[in-house]
C-alpha cells in the first residue's frame, strides 16, 4: 500500500508526467491504475538489463515497443474485459466467490490467454509456427503455476474490480521480465 500511496502523492504533485510515464485508466473514483503497457514494458526492459545482461547498446528497443504495444492493445483490455466478466458471473467477493473466479481465472482464462499472447509475440517477431509451438510448450512447462492462484484469491478477494488490473501487472513486473525472457528466447 505504501508503493500505492507514493504513485497517487507522485500523481498529485506532478500529474503531466505521471500520466504520460503511465498513460494509465481512470477509475470510478477518478483515481489512475498504472497502463498495463507502461509495466509490460518495464518487465522487458529488467529482462533485456537484469537477466539477459544486454547493456544499454545490446537493447532492442523495438522488442520493448512490441510489449508496450502488447500491453496497451492486448493485455490490458483482455484481462481488464475479462476481470468485469467475473464479476458479473460472480458479483460477490466472499471467500468462495474469490475461489471460484480464481478457479475460473487460473483454469479456463490462464491456458487461452496464454495460448495467445505467446505466439502473438512470436509473430511479431517473426517465429515460425513450428517455433512458436515449441516455446508455448517450453513456457507453459516453465511455472506460474505456484504464483498466479495465490495472487489472484487475493486480487479477487481484497481488491475492488477497477484495481485488480493494476494490482496484477504490478506484482507481474517481474513475471512479465520472465516471460519476455521466455517469449525472446529460443
Amino acid at each position: 500500500m505504501a508503493l500505492w500511496r507514493a504513485y497517487q502523492r507522485a500523481l498529485t504533485i506532478h500529474p503531466w508526467k505521471v500520466q504520460v510515464l503511465t498513460a494509465g485508466e481512470r477509475c470510478p473514483d477518478n483515481t489512475r491504475v498504472p497502463c498495463t503497457g507502461s509495466l509490460m514494458g518495464l518487465g522487458d526492459i529488467i529482462s533485456q538489463q537484469l537477466v539477459e545482461k544486454r547493456g544499454l547498446r545490446g537493447h532492442q528497443t523495438g522488442r520493448t515497443l512490441t510489449m508496450v504495444s502488447l500491453g496497451c492493445g492486448f493485455v490490458g483490455p483482455v484481462v481488464g474485459g475479462w476481470y468485469r466478466v467475473l464479476d458479473r458471473l460472480l458479483p460477490r467477493t466472499t471467500k468462495a466467490d474469490a475461489l471460484k473466479k480464481m478457479l475460473l481465472d487460473q483454469g479456463c482464462f490462464a491456458p487461452c490467454f496464454l495460448g495467445c499472447f505467446l505466439p502473438l509475440v512470436g509473430a511479431l517477431n517473426g517465429l515460425s509456427a513450428q517455433d512458436n509451438w515449441a516455446k508455448l510448450r517450453r513456457v507453459s512447462r516453465a511455472g506460474g503455476r505456484w504464483l498466479w492462484p495465490a495472487v489472484q484469491l487475493a486480487n479477487f478477494y481484497l481488491v475492488p474490480l477497477h484495481y485488480r488490473l493494476a494490482v496484477v501487472q504490478c506484482v507481474a513486473v517481474l513475471w512479465n521480465s520472465y516471460l519476455s525472457w521466455k517469449a525472446h528466447r529460443l
